[in-house]
Order: C-alpha cells, then structure tokens, then sequence
C-alpha cells in the first residue's frame, strides 16, 4: 500500500505508547481510526489527540485481546461503522513474569501468552477476511527484538514474541504472492509505559527510542513492502547478536542482563555452579 488516505487501519492497544502513535502517524495521513484498548480512559484520551488533529472518523471500542469473542465483535463493529479493514495492527502487549523461570508464576506466564500471542492471532483471525475482501491492504504484527535472542529473566515475554514472530512469518508464506503484505515489526528499546514497574533503574534507562520513530518507519515500510522491521535503540545491535554462535551469544547476554543489572543473586539459589 502507498496511499493511507480514507484507508480503515485498525489499531489494537492504542490506549498508550506505541499504539496511540500509531493512530496518531495514521491519522496525519488521512486514515480512519479504529481503535481498541483495555483501558477506556486512555482509549478516549488518545481518540480526543486524533480528533484535535482534524481526523473525524474514528471508531473506539474497549476491548480485552485475550478474549477472541472481544476481537471478532471489535471487527464485525468497526465494519459497520467505518467499513472493511485494510491494515490491522496487532500491537497490544504487556510485560510480566520477569526473574528466573523456575520461580516463576503460572498464571502471570500464562497471561502474557494470552494477550501477546493470542492477541495476535484473534486480530489476525478477525480482520484478514475483510482485508481480503478489499484484496489490499497490510497486516502488521508487532514481535520485538525479544523474538531474536533468549534473554534471562524474560521467558513469558520472549516466549510470547519468538511465537509471534514464527506466526508472523508463517502468515508472509502463505500470503506472499497475494497483494496483501504481512509484517513483522521488531522494536528495540523504547519509551514506553509497558516496562514502567518492571525492571531495574539501569534498564529502565535503555528506553530512549520515541514511539513515533518506530511508527515512521513500520510506515515506511508498509510502502516499499519491507516484512521483517528492526527499529530503535539496540534493536540493530540485537539482531547482529542473534547470529553469533549459541555459546558467545549466551556469554553476552548473561553479562548484559545479568550481570550489569545486577540481578546474579536471583540465579544463585537453584544452580549450586554459579560464581
């Protein structure tokens, strides 16, 4: 797709952070907004932005991703009141189960997979049939630079973003001689509120890519037909990690998400080897 004007581009977790630039870059462009988030508040917060930027046709809908039935009604409502979907963006996500997997809780793993990885497959399983209905539009899927490499500490989220991204791929297979474009987006570390009580105060501060920044360039992307998107801080950085052999790769990511953090205690309880 080259043109997004009075294009119906469908935007999930658009309360906030990546999702309200998302409706915001769009909306520049001339698209109708359909919006949906969890929190309704937020959701309003971000439909009064567009709004103030002269879009007029914008759709919003409180919505649970983790909940097909939510999605499959945010779809059939968004087709009655703007009309079929030509990009969906799958973007909502969360964070949790952080520290070492063995302590970790089953319900708050399980939460994560829910929203970051069904999400994506009930917004795929809502919208595609009328982006292909239209036979144009895009599917933007949003992983993370998480799908590339095994960071410690991170096992709901990367086990969600990994499977999202084999989806993602799977999906640009089986649509690849369509005019329909499947994307994978990958951010790096970016200034957003989903890690705002996560972390320690040296992570927190690696998050100094602006949303927008990577909203231009899934944009930019969507026009040239890119499929694979690595964008903001470090993201490069991990990418090139990710290709080194398991036994280097594992050294530096101990020593960057370990070590540097310094969380080693955590670790030391169940492996008697540590040092």
């Amino acid at each position: 797709m080259k043109d997004f004007n009075n294009k119906v581009v469908a935007i999930t977790g658009a309360g906030s952070g990546m999702g309200r630039a998302y409706a915001i870059e769009f909306g520049k462009l001339g698209a109708k907004l359909a919006l949906a988030d969890w929190n309704e508040e937020n959701l309003l917060e971000t439909k009064q932005m567009v709004q103030d930027l002269g879009v007029t046709e914008v759709f919003t809908k409180a919505v649970d991703v983790s909940v097909e039935a939510e999605v499959l009604k945010f779809a059939a409502d968004v087709k009655v009141a703007l009309g079929n979907t030509h990009i969906i963006i799958n973007n909502a996500g969360i964070a949790g189960g952080g520290g070492p997997f063995i302590y970790g809780d089953a319900k708050v793993f399980q939460k994560v997979l829910d929203v970051n990885l069904n999400g994506v497959i009930f917004g795929c399983r809502a919208f595609l049939p009328q982006i292909v209905e239209n036979n144009e539009g895009a599917v933007v899927n949003v992983s993370s630079v998480a799908s590339l490499v095994g960071s410690p500490g991170s096992t709901a989220y990367n086990t969600s973003k990994f499977a999202v991204r084999g989806f993602t791929e799977t999906l640009m297979v089986e649509f690849h001689k369509s005019p329909i474009s499947i994307h994978n987006v990958m951010p790096g570390k970016i200034k957003t509120a989903i890690a705002d009580n996560l972390g320690s105060d040296a992570y927190k501060k690696t998050l100094i890519t602006p949303p927008e920044v990577v909203v231009r360039d899934v944009i930019k992307s969507i026009k040239k037909g890119k499929s694979n998107i690595l964008s903001g801080h470090l993201a490069s950085s991990v990418n090139f990690l990710s290709k080194l052999p398991m036994k280097i790769r594992n050294k530096i990511l101990w020593k960057e998400s370990v070590e540097k953090l310094g969380v080693q205690d955590k670790y030391k309880p169940f492996n008697s080897l540590m040092k």
